[in-house]
């Protein structure tokens, strides 16, 4: 089997049985092309050894992170994995090949102030403000409408970026205050939205063309296309808008939809969900992918005790205000409600409450 019959196959193998979203199955195939270019068509995938692999790991490690790296061998082990399954090869020439340690970052989630600031800035750009009225004041007025609601629903959900942008409006249920999303492994689960998102949602679809046609996309780009049909908006796109939110609400770092996914699973854990609950929520196979939040809620604890506790520091005891604040941050933590019941037929993903709202706190 040559390489080119052989991508073909891996690439119907990632996508249906592996049930790869479209941009994982594209990274996979890059990275076995990029293995290819390095050792050169004339070697068959067959005669690939573990001196091949190693060769192109080590051109890499100078100019790629060690997650990067790590992703690209497991895309290459599952593919001689395949072709040892299709009986192409008789190992896997990865099997001793170890995988790049990765440093143990925590999540770095905001403040729930700084989601509020988020959700009710304006766009930050380089770009002259339009005048009233016209056309320009319209479609900014349309931007400002769809951004909200895409900030809004990304912190109320903790959603993906590559989730949000793969809603369609069908999937919204606004009366019930859910959204159906299909996360990874095509895996549905429905996710509570919060009152704030709902009403954010609902201005953004009374503004929208199309916005009754339920199987077009939510959220669509303003950039003209000659179809007559909208054009979805790109994850890209979407990190664009956060980015320049961000930029607009003075926040001085910056703001990715992963890291409003970290401040939603974080708000939850300290507000008192259970672990399991944000597990569902957020579409996780395994808890110890949720567990990380666990150490980012101590932190949190951590930190107001060392701002309040007249023991904590060695520079002696802490003032009112200390304490005050120590007061503010156990309120503002609370204590969750009880998951509701879910609808008989339709599993519902962790507590019927979201995080706390910006602004409700």
């Amino acid at each position: 089997m040559n390489w080119t019959r052989a991508i073909e196959g891996y690439g119907r193998h990632l996508a249906s049985e592996r049930g790869m979203s479209p941009h994982t199955q594209r990274a996979y195939l890059s990275d076995v092309r990029q293995l290819t270019i390095q050792i050169g068509a004339s070697i068959s995938p067959a005669r690939v050894d573990a001196d091949h692999v190693r060769g192109w790991l080590a051109g890499l490690n100078k100019r790629r992170s060690a997650a990067t790296r790590g992703r690209k061998l497991a895309s290459i082990r599952s593919f001689f994995r395949w072709l040892v399954r299709e009986e192409v090869r008789r190992d896997d020439p990865t099997a001793g090949i170890p995988m790049p340690k990765l440093e143990k970052r925590l999540p770095r989630p905001l403040s729930i102030d700084d989601c509020a600031q988020l959700a009710s800035a304006q766009r930050r750009t380089s770009r002259r403000p339009a005048p009233e009225g016209g056309a320009r004041a319209q479609a900014d007025r349309w931007l400002a409408l769809r951004d909200r609601a895409m900030v809004e629903l990304l912190y109320g959900t903790g959603i993906r970026v590559g989730e949000l942008v793969a809603l369609d409006v069908r999937d919204l249920e606004l009366r019930a205050r859910e959204v159906r999303v299909m996360g990874k492994g095509n895996k549905e689960r429905i996710v509570p939205i919060p009152e704030r998102a709902r009403e954010a949602l609902s201005a953004w679809l009374a503004v929208r063309r199309h916005a009754g046609v339920l199987r077009e996309p939510l959220f669509i780009s303003l950039r003209p296309r000659r179809e007559e049909s909208p054009r979805r908006l790109a994850a890209r796109e979407a990190r664009r808008v956060l980015d320049e939110r961000a930029r607009g609400a003075d926040l001085n770092e910056r703001v990715h939809p992963h890291r409003l996914r970290h401040s939603y699973a974080t708000h939850l854990l300290d507000m008192g969900a259970d672990l399991r609950e944000i597990q569902e929520l957020l579409g996780h196979a395994s808890l110890s992918t949720t567990q990380k939040y666990t150490a980012v809620s101590i932190e949190h604890l951590r930190d107001a005790y060392d701002q309040a506790h007249p023991r904590a520091r060695d520079r002696g005891e802490v003032g009112v205000s200390g304490g005050r604040e120590a007061a503010s941050a156990a309120r503002r933590r609370g204590s969750a409600r009880p998951p509701k019941t879910a609808p008989a037929g339709r599993r519902r993903a962790g507590p019927s409450s979201p995080p706390p709202e910006p602004g409700k706190a």
